[in-house]
């Protein structure tokens, strides 16, 4: 695949001169929109998803759903529900899936796991190529557990990308075992297609470790609100096994909830300055990882109201260090950790070795970059150990992962001379990060 260029221009991030008050509209949830298109995709009717994220990430998933003959039609539209949900909006139409095609994963995790199942159910073969960090990340065990279901699919042994799958127009299905200790996505990867399978599936975990189970329980839900029928171990099922029978999916009208996740270097700011952000929509109830926030940064020092308004978040200035295990919500460590860089105290970050699998090794990417600014940081088995020292300015990199970009941002606010390099990263899940900064420091839209 075409490989987009290193972006190597340093953005300075800016300083925060007082106390940040503003409201700021985060995007759509980058998990939600993407499980809602496959979902969409493979059901037995048209369907809407409304508010989806406009990102490098949803969109190379909505350029592999066409490449495989799904219409998606992009409109602005109001809310069949009255709901107020109106705005961008994308009209789902199923239709018969086919290759020869290339899918152009990026270094989209969800991409690159989602869609080699549905692949299985198209007629042809579908290449799957990406991204050069893309080859080095974990898709073996997906590999493997299609070729236990039935799947024709040349990988030339590596058990990573590149890779082919040859789609017969239909996959059995049945019982399978999987080692998901290094992603949730691997699980969600085999339930998100199952109802098209002809056996639909059982999914065993037999691996020690399960991060980011919140992820799962999205899928989960997702799938039961277009109609399937899933048995977990919540719903008194056995231990680390999921059952999804087979059955036609309902076209929904789904409204896709902000990305919680992508409020954190928000709330940040509020903790940092001991100011006050509004994330307007925050929903009361949710699978998404991004609402431990509020209970992470409540302990590190925070406060936070549920209102009408939205979540309403208030710092005051000062930030307490943590000990907290982050098994459940991995993605959140790059920002806790610039919070944390910034305490009174130390803080340590437990039950996030996954991260090493991430878009980069995110926890040698956080000791390295926070330690380069004077930081004490150091990596420990499965987390970080963060003592803090007094922070100076200097370049941040980012190594093309977008959260990296964000932690950098918030230890800007408090560090004179910080530098983010390629700070258009943040548009993976992010768009259009710079400006939605700036204009929370300037408090517009408060």
């Amino acid at each position: 695949m075409t490989e987009t260029p290193a972006l190597h221009a340093l953005w300075p991030a800016p300083l925060a001169d007082g106390a940040v008050h503003a409201t700021v509209t985060v995007p759509g949830s980058k998990s939600v929109t993407n499980r809602a298109l496959v979902l969409a995709a493979i059901a037995a009717e048209p369907g809407w998803v409304r508010r989806p994220l406009r990102s490098r990430d949803s969109q190379l998933m909505a350029d592999a759903l066409r490449a495989l003959g799904v219409g998606i039609e992009e409109t602005v539209s109001s809310s069949s529900a009255g709901d107020g949900a109106g705005g961008e909006a994308w009209r789902i139409i199923p239709a018969a899936l086919h290759g020869p095609t290339t899918v152009d994963v990026g270094n989209a995790g969800t991409v690159m796991r989602f869609l080699p199942p549905v692949a299985t159910l198209a007629d042809g073969d579908i290449r799957f190529d990406g991204d050069r960090r893309s080859y080095e990340r974990p898709l073996g065990q997906v590999i493997t557990a299609l070729r236990t279901l039935g799947a024709r699919i040349d990988d030339d042994g590596r058990g990573a990308l590149p890779m082919t799958v040859q789609g017969g127009g239909a996959l059995e299905g049945g019982t399978v075992e999987i080692d998901a200790s290094n992603s949730s996505q691997f699980v969600s990867a085999l339930l998100l297609s199952a109802p098209r399978f002809n056996q639909g599936i059982e999914v065993r975990h037999t691996g020690a470790t399960l991060p980011s189970m919140p992820h799962i329980r999205m899928t989960v839900d997702m799938l039961r609100m277009a109609g399937a029928q899933v048995d977990t171990p919540e719903s008194g099922g056995e231990k680390n096994v999921w059952r999804v029978a087979p059955s036609a999916l309902l076209g929904r009208d789904l409204v896709v909830e902000p990305d919680l996740s992508n409020a954190q270097p928000f709330l940040a700011a509020a903790m940092i300055t001991g100011g006050t952000v509004t994330i307007p929509d925050w929903p009361e109830h949710t699978t998404q990882p991004g609402d431990m926030l509020r209970e992470i940064f409540t302990a590190m020092g925070g406060s936070c109201e549920l209102t009408d308004a939205g979540l309403v978040f208030t710092g005051t200035g000062r930030i307490t260090g943590i000990d907290a295990d982050l098994s459940e919500v991995g993605e959140l460590t790059p920002g806790i950790a610039a919070v944390a860089a910034l305490a009174d105290s130390p803080s340590t970050l437990r039950g996030v070795a996954h991260l090493r699998l991430h878009e980069t090794d995110r926890l040698a990417a956080l000791t390295a970059e926070i330690n380069g600014l004077g930081g004490d940081v150091t990596e420990t088995a499965d987390g970080l150990h963060i003592r803090p020292r007094p922070l100076h300015g200097g370049t941040f990199h980012t190594y093309d992962d977008h959260r990296m970009a964000t932690a950098g941002a918030v230890i800007g606010l408090a560090v004179k001379g910080v530098r983010i390099e390629n700070v258009a990263t943040t548009a993976k899940t992010l768009p259009d990060f710079p400006k939605m900064w700036t204009d929370m420091l300037t408090g517009a839209g408060a």
